[in-house]
């Protein structure tokens, strides 16, 4: 574990999305998929919901960025024991 201050490196954009472990019930995805159908989306089988995070971050290169990205979802993004997490980095723009 390594805490930094990101003074150093260029800045990065972590796209972190949180699902539920397929072995946890998703009662909202139920309920999602319950009013689809309600809706006539006879066609969706499965709903599962989940979380979409945004992290503006500074990194000396893209594999650190990943790495500080993974870390922060261990340890406080997801709750690992019943969330998957996945990270996807790209260079931040400055708008």
């Amino acid at each position: 574990m390594s805490v930094t201050n990101g003074a150093d490196g260029a800045t990065w954009l972590a796209h972190v999305y949180v699902t539920l472990k397929t072995v946890v019930n998703d009662p909202q995805g139920l309920a999602i998929a319950d009013g689809l159908h309600t809706m006539g989306y006879a066609g969706v089988e499965d709903v599962r919901a989940g979380k979409y995070l945004q992290v503006r971050l500074s990194a000396p290169s893209a594999e650190e960025a990943q790495r500080l990205a993974e870390e922060m979802s261990d340890r406080l993004l997801a709750n690992t024991v019943i969330e998957n997490y996945r990270c996807v980095i790209e260079p931040a723009h400055m708008a």
